[in-house]
């Protein structure tokens, strides 16, 4: 069926690898639901599992068949639309962030659907390296788990364990070197069920009283901390391609993941890296949860760029010496040449005379 992932290009692993594995952990999460979950508790989150079931097949559509930017920004919209207006999981404040609490509720509708539908597409993008996508997923699942279990919402609770369970089933055969890939059908279902769990985070915490649960101080900065490799690297590309003169959706290979790879480091260590750095800034959540976001807001922001533009130092640094000590590939072929020395075969040397004529 032609359901593997050629190399080239912008792609940087080798050989033909299978894609569509979102498959296999997307499936098991519905069993899983089907099984585990009360009658009362489906009908809590049916319209997130319809919109989280549509974006399954939105992103299993594409890896049959691609579909165009709109048409999967339209499923995308209609995924958010049923979250946002049945569901009713959106940002209804920006809980004193700039002076401003309640906000209307046309603007808090179409604030949230484009934070979910960007959100979705910049979880996307982070799925270029082996066990990426999977590991940062697996980290803000099992925040969002433990949270929502002690602020007693169970329902989504144990959708976010599941996913930890299947994601990391899935990490067994993704791990470098990756076996499988989990193509737009893990990518986007993941992405979506993330940018829409954290919202209702960020919401129930803001909204929330000190005794239903551990409330952090600054519900916007804390969702910014959940998400912060996608968030980043999303703002960091499209900054660098529109100050190039370039499309912002054009594709290449300035991600953060391709530059730590041109520091020389494996699939592997790139990818602990990240997750190393999404856990200090959950980390800084805890520490900082008495502050609010106008101080933490800034300061995740502020990490953020810092750690990134010196990120791109080291890179330069480390690009300039690997080239130094890489010999031209004149000379490599020039010294293939010089170190090859004919032979002659054995039985034939035995057959001929040879004479000093």
């Amino acid at each position: 069926m032609k359901l593997i992932d050629a190399p080239g290009g912008r792609k940087i692993h080798n050989g033909f690898i299978p894609s569509m594995g979102g498959l296999s952990f997307v499936v098991a999460t519905f069993i899983a639901v089907l099984t585990w979950f009360s009658l009362k508790q489906m009908i809590e989150v049916r319209f997130f599992l319809t919109a989280f079931g549509l974006v399954f097949m939105l992103g299993l559509r594409d890896d049959l068949v691609d579909l165009t930017a709109w048409q999967k920004l339209l499923g995308q919209f209609v995924a958010a639309y049923i979250v946002v207006v049945f569901g009713d999981i959106r940002f209804t404040s920006l809980y004193g962030f700039l002076g401003i609490y309640d906000i209307p509720e046309f603007i808090s509708y179409a604030i949230t659907i484009f934070t979910i539908i960007a959100l979705t597409n910049s979880f996307n993008l982070i799925d270029g390296l082996d066990g990426l996508a999977g590991s940062i997923s697996v980290v803000t699942f099992t925040f969002l788990g433990w949270w929502f279990m002690q602020a007693d919402m169970t329902s989504y609770s144990m959708f976010a364990f599941i996913l930890v369970g299947g994601v990391l089933s899935f990490l067994v055969f993704n791990w470098h070197p990756a076996k499988i890939f989990m193509g737009d059908t893990g990518s986007l279902s993941l992405g979506f069920a993330l940018s829409v769990m954290t919202i209702l985070f960020v919401n129930t915490n803001g909204t929330m009283n000190d005794y239903q649960g551990w409330k952090f101080t600054a519900p916007l900065a804390s969702g910014l901390a959940l998400l912060i490799i996608p968030i980043y690297d999303t703002c960091r590309i499209f900054t660098k391609r529109t100050l190039k003169g370039k499309s912002p959706f054009a594709a290449d290979k300035s991600h953060i993941h391709h530059f730590m790879m041109r520091m020389g480091l494996r699939h592997d260590q790139v990818t602990l890296s990240l997750v190393l750095i999404k856990i200090i800034f959950i980390g800084l959540m805890f520490l900082g949860s008495g502050w609010n976001d106008h101080i933490l807001v800034p300061l995740f922001a502020l990490t953020a760029v810092f750690l990134g533009l010196r990120l791109d130092v080291i890179t330069l640094k480390r690009v300039k010496v690997i080239q130094s000590q890489t010999p031209p590939i004149l000379s490599l072929k020039q010294r293939k040449k010089s170190s090859h020395k004919p032979t002659v075969n054995q039985k034939i040397l035995k057959k001929v005379n040879i004479t000093d004529n």
